[in-house]
């Protein structure tokens, strides 16, 4: 494909990939950094790409790919990183077990903060599906394309989300 053809899709997605990244993320600095490796990947593939999916469904599915590759890596760091060198020595440090508080920017209202902790407490599968849907409106064919699932498994992730939800935020009040 011409430079012109993947400076056009870039035009086009750079947009919605960065938005979805922000929410995957929580941050903008690492948001920056996933959209920038999801949309370099998809413009080395846009060769590749057959036209079956829109190119934005296709584009969001590189996106949490590359997401979920990168919390796969955080994860593993971070099991290392609290593990001992070695197990007998007195000054070991053991780092706490569980995922780094993100680095959002702050909201207005407590409303707004138990929403964004509730969305943030789904699992990631769940997050990126009612993502995709809430935010970015694509319908469950195109969330199933996008995560390479099939549409029930996208209607029964969504359920579990929204229930978890309501759950986090009834305990709110």
């Amino acid at each position: 494909m011409s430079k012109l053809s993947a400076d056009e899709f870039v035009r086009r997605t750079a947009d919605g990939v960065y938005a979805l990244a922000l929410r995957l993320t929580g941050n903008a600095a690492d948001a920056w950094d996933l959209a920038q490796d999801a949309l370099l990947r998809a413009v080395k593939s846009l060769d590749s790409f057959r036209g079956d999916s829109d190119p934005r469904t296709w584009v969001y599915r590189i996106t949490v790919n590359a997401w979920k590759n990168r919390a796969a890596s955080a994860a593993e760091r971070m099991r290392r990183a609290s593990t001992p060198l070695d197990a007998g020595e007195a000054g070991a440090v053991r780092l706490p077990a569980g995922d780094p508080p993100a680095d959002v920017p702050l909201e207005r209202g407590e409303a707004a903060e138990a929403v964004r902790r509730a969305v943030a407490a789904l699992e990631p599968e769940d997050r990126a599906c009612l993502q995709l849907r809430e935010f970015d409106g694509l319908s469950y064919e195109e969330i199933a394309s996008a995560l390479d699932v099939p549409v029930g498994t996208v209607k029964s992730r969504l359920h579990r989300a929204r229930l978890a939800l309501a759950k986090a935020l009834e305990e709110h009040r």
